[in-house]
């Protein structure tokens, strides 16, 4: 084995009405979107007919007689502040409010009582190491879908339906079973009859369209993984939390419990989920070659109105040149989905690219499995952190169609430096996706930081099974980026690993990077880079001019 050592030093928002006495609105208390709570100056025109036309009698309720107070509805994507200060110019009108939520106390913003919350950075991350990873890799505190403050905004509802194609769920684990669907026909109906006419015979929970027959019972462990992301209980006092607390889940089985599914019996299953009138698809599956016949099924799903979100694939490819499918298709309701990590960064092993359309936690994810809680990683993990965020979307604007849904989770990703251009936006974020406020500009981008020119490289290309090591050190930083002018290398099998002064690894790159493209950020004045490749393949390696720091 070569070995090479190269040294190197180096506010608060707040609204007025112009002509009314001022309520003082505090934007992130949630409220009912699009009602307001508006107060006459005269109780007794409550009732009259010119009272509810200036308000469009369509959009109005009376709260009570006593209160002399109006519900108003304005359009729910309407800007919050805009919305009151239209109702407000109206002379007839007091004062205006939002239509406030509140709940017990405590029960929405105290943190569930699953025991191994903790250990899900994607949805809470203080800094922990990611479960199963032999704690390989400190977090980076706050790289996480936003779950802490989404939750008190919106925790899901059972009226959103997921459809779940994949090996099937098993739905007698304890913190999935309460969030599956039943069907109360063919529960109620005759066996062996299809009593709701959807084609699948005895589909209680959902239909295998692997072995032909009406019971989705996971022999794998993939399609409960996915599930246990998306909707696992909450309060309980068991194993995980959902990042939807509440939703009804639909398992649809089409892979085997080996793991793989043909193309018939995708077909069958989106078609299925189609019937039932879900609101979304959870696709945690592909690789195989571009068809007609699947994107058809899709837009088939599409015309129904349903969202079709997939995994963006393992291969660590562009998509943009090398598409994988379902992810690849390019019809409006699929939404792509990229894998991270824990620290930030692109997971070594997601496909990227333009055409996907964000990133979401899906390395080392704890989820449920009929062998118990498991620490998975791919965009498979990836996928249902976006499914469970559009679940709680879908909760909280009911009216929503899939395109608003889409577009909202799409709007709202946070701007993330680690990921610029390897997604068409950012970091799947709950909150944001909820509450419309504009996501804030990464703390961690080292674009405008302070440079100093370093300069270190590969073999052009590089040799199998080698490693070479390189130090660089910033006197005074709080933390630095390495940036590279090239980065090529065999993705997910040769790494530069980034090592603190105590020997804890802090970042990891890998794969076909491109030109101009920077480190993990690293919270630290010095680190240790090593360079290591694996026995089979090569490629142009990396060159690193310079490094930014704070």
């Amino acid at each position: 084995m070569f070995q090479g050592r190269t040294i190197l030093m180096v506010g608060l928002s707040l609204f007025m009405a112009a002509t009314v006495h001022a309520k003082t609105e505090v934007t992130e208390f949630p409220a009912v979107p699009g009602e307001f709570i508006v107060k006459l100056k005269n109780p007794k025109l409550l009732e009259s007919k010119s009272t509810l036309m200036a308000f469009n009698s369509t959009n109005v309720r009376i709260v009570t007689k006593e209160s002399g107070a109006l519900v108003v509805r304005r359009p729910v994507g309407e800007n919050r502040a805009y919305s009151m200060e239209m109702l407000a110019n109206n002379p007839l009108v007091e004062y205006v409010e939002p239509n406030y939520i509140y709940r017990i106390v405590g029960s929405a913003t105290d943190l569930p009582n699953d025991p191994q919350l903790n250990k899900l950075w994607g949805l809470i991350n203080e800094g922990q190491k990611s479960n199963g990873d032999g704690g390989t890799i400190t977090g980076l505190p706050g790289f996480d879908i936003n779950a802490r403050k989404a939750w008190a905004l919106e925790t899901g509802s059972k009226d959103v339906r997921i459809a779940v194609i994949d090996t099937g769920i098993n739905y007698n684990l304890d913190d999935i079973k309460d969030n599956i669907w039943t069907n109360e026909v063919e529960l109620n109906g005759q066996p062996g009859v299809d009593d709701d006419g959807n084609g699948c015979i005895d589909d209680i929970h959902g239909c295998d369209f692997a072995n032909n027959d009406g019971d989705p019972m996971d022999g794998h462990g993939h399609g409960s993984h996915v599930t246990g992301t998306i909707a696992a209980s909450a309060n309980n006092g068991k194993d995980i939390v959902g990042v939807a607390w509440h939703a009804t889940v639909v398992g649809i089985k089409f892979l085997t419990d080996s793991g793989s599914g043909s193309l018939e019996n995708a077909i069958k299953a989106i078609d299925y989920a189609t019937k039932l009138g879900v609101h979304m698809t959870s696709n945690s599956w592909g690789g195989g070659g571009r068809s007609e016949a699947l994107l058809e099924a899709i837009q088939r799903a599409e015309a129904a109105g349903i969202l079709f979100i997939a995994a963006a694939g393992n291969s660590s490819v562009n998509m943009d040149t090398r598409p994988q499918y379902p992810a690849g298709y390019d019809v409006p309701n699929i939404i792509s989905v990229a894998a991270v990590d824990n620290a930030g960064n692109l997971a070594s092993f997601s496909n990227y690219g333009r055409s996907v359309h964000i990133a979401a936690p899906g390395v080392n994810i704890l989820s449920t499995t009929p062998r118990g809680l498991q620490s998975w990683s791919g965009t498979s993990m990836a996928c249902p952190h976006v499914s469970g965020v559009a679940a709680l979307v879908y909760s909280h604007f009911p009216n929503m169609n899939y395109s608003e849904v889409k577009d909202r989770i799409l709007a709202s990703a946070r701007p993330t430096a680690s990921i610029r251009g390897k997604v068409a936006t950012g970091m799947l974020d709950a909150y944001y996706a909820l509450s419309g406020e504009t996501p804030p500009a990464d703390p961690n981008d080292p674009t405008g930081w302070d440079r100093t020119n370093v300069t270190f490289e590969s073999a052009h290309p590089y040799a199998d099974n080698f490693t070479q090591t390189f130090e660089v050190s910033v006197e005074g930083a709080s933390k630095m980026a390495i940036h590279f002018s090239r980065f090529e290398t065999e993705g997910n099998y040769d790494f530069l690993h980034f090592y603190d002064r105590d020997g804890n690894k802090i970042g990891s790159m890998s794969g076909t990077l491109g030109e101009n493209v920077f480190s993990p950020v690293l919270f630290t004045d010095y680190v240790k880079v090593v360079f290591q490749t694996d026995r089979s393949n090569t490629g142009f390696g990396f060159i690193a001019d310079s490094v930014a720091y704070q």
